[in-house]
């Protein structure tokens, strides 16, 4: 994406209202070169995705602590089908059992981060995933 910087929304969905992983991640992604809108705590999945539509973002990262990923995560991605953001990258990271991740991945989410990945492989991820788009 040459010339351009990814922009990625990250957002805290749900009633979890522990933000100090999400924020840090966002300062390494801001680190890494990308562009990066923190939406704040207790996000809903519809604000979640009407603030990716507003800021045209490449990228959702989600920080899920709460427990609630197996219904947060497939109703936003059912709300990004529904507007066209089929493009977007989405991403999640937080307190996810092994055993839900291939249902997560089922439902369109790019990756999953467990704690104690190093926010460079994030980082890296993102980077290697988004789709190109012209500048502009």
């Amino acid at each position: 994406m040459a010339g351009r910087k990814i922009r990625v929304l990250v957002a805290k969905p749900g009633l979890d209202g522990h933000d100090r992983g999400a924020k840090i991640v966002a300062r390494a992604l801001r680190d890494a070169g990308m562009e990066v809108i923190y939406t704040g705590l207790r996000q809903t999945p519809e604000s979640i995705v009407m603030a990716a539509l507003q800021e045209d973002v490449d990228c959702i990262g989600l920080s899920v602590l709460s427990g609630a990923h197996m219904v947060l995560c497939p109703r936003l991605m059912e709300l990004l089908r529904e507007k066209e953001m089929s493009d977007v990258l989405v991403v999640v990271g937080g307190i996810i059992p092994e055993a839900d991740i291939p249902r997560l991945k089922e439902a369109g989410i790019a990756g999953v981060f467990l704690p104690g990945t190093s926010t460079q492989e994030i980082a890296r991820f993102i980077s290697d995933h988004v789709p190109s788009k012209p500048e502009g």
